[in-house]
């Protein structure tokens, strides 16, 4: 007796009649969720459309999306295809940005996030090592939350990041923690004499005006439990923004406002004279400072060499802040 066996006949069809056009039809369903429009996008008649999205369907022998009258949503089934279409294109991608890389010369194409608090050191480390190898290859850079980078790793969209420790689902990437940073009180420097007198009082602290990450970051949730630890209730921000110079700018030209920072961070910034730190040290550290890598990629020469690089800046630069700490405690 015959087993059927619906992964495999699943895997046949889409292996035997699946088509890139039909991928990029579904991300366009996806975007607009409306044949018309679908179908003024790809120059194609609305019945054209039609008849495509259920050769699709019939493809992957379910129905992946819910006709209604306000338009087409995906069902369970349409999420799992959707997100399997967003990998393989962006695989494309990437696949199609290496080749015109090394037609034009270069040894490949690396494409690596980095969030905005990364250290200066690490961030020229790691530019310097893959901009200085022979053959020469092109570089990508993105930044943004570590969320947002981890996501694009999953998505196929980036190769590595520099980031902060990350306890969500990230299947098929690799993490290692590479670097601990000291959080740090900083302020506008015209006004961190008067902003620093007194005991550490974080109730005080509270009520001034106070520069966040965006709402539902890891980095938000932490800073509202140290409040709530503190017993107090989390303050409302002025401003929500990963973006250091937002930050930079903000804290200098308002009387009251604050954010919390790297101190290595800050040591770079204060250089600039526009902003200082408090002198409360905080007895918590960050989550540290991490490199991922794809899981295919881990191990492969290029990302062995970025991780080794970013470990000895790391010890370069521990080593520094453990040399300045005992200086200023001398």
């Amino acid at each position: 007796m015959a087993i059927h066996d619906p992964a495999a006949a699943i895997r046949h069809s889409v292996q035997s009649r699946l088509k890139l056009r039909q991928l990029a039809l579904l991300q366009a369903i996806d975007r607009h969720r409306t044949l018309n429009r679908v179908a003024a996008e790809m120059r194609l008649s609305q019945p054209a459309i039609t008849k495509a999205l259920r050769e699709v369907e019939d493809i992957f022998r379910t129905t992946l999306f819910e006709r209604s009258s306000r338009g087409l949503t995906p069902t369970p089934a349409g999420d799992a295809v959707l997100r399997y279409a967003q990998r393989w294109l962006a695989e494309l991608e990437s696949t199609s940005q290496v080749l015109a890389a090394i037609d034009a010369g270069h040894g490949g194409r690396v494409r690596m996030g980095m969030t905005t608090q990364v250290p200066q050191a690490l961030m020229s480390a790691a530019l310097g090592h893959l901009l200085g190898q022979r053959p020469r290859l092109s570089v990508f850079v993105t930044e943004g939350t570590t969320d947002q980078l981890v996501g694009r790793m999953v998505e196929g969209e980036l190769d590595c990041a520099i980031g902060r420790s990350y306890e969500g689902e990230a299947q098929g990437i690799v993490q290692e923690p590479i670097y601990e940073q000291e959080p740090c009180l900083v302020v506008g420097a015209r006004h961190q004499k008067r902003l620093s007198r007194g005991p550490l009082d974080w109730d005080k602290l509270a009520q001034l005006d106070w520069i966040l990450p965006p709402p539902n970051t890891p980095m938000r949730r932490l800073y509202n439990t140290i409040f709530v630890t503190a017993g107090v209730q989390p303050p409302l921000a002025i401003m929500e923004t990963i973006s250091v110079r937002s930050m930079e700018t903000v804290l200098s030209t308002e009387p009251n406002a604050i954010a919390i920072l790297p101190r290595d961070v800050v040591d770079e910034l204060f250089k600039g004279g526009r902003i200082a730190p408090l002198q409360h040290r905080l007895a918590w550290t960050l989550p540290p400072v991490t490199f991922f890598c794809l899981q295919p990629l881990a191990g492969s020469a290029p990302m062995d060499s970025l991780a080794a690089v970013l470990r000895d800046a790391s010890k370069k630069l521990a080593g520094s802040r453990a040399g300045a700490n005992k200086a200023t405690m001398g």
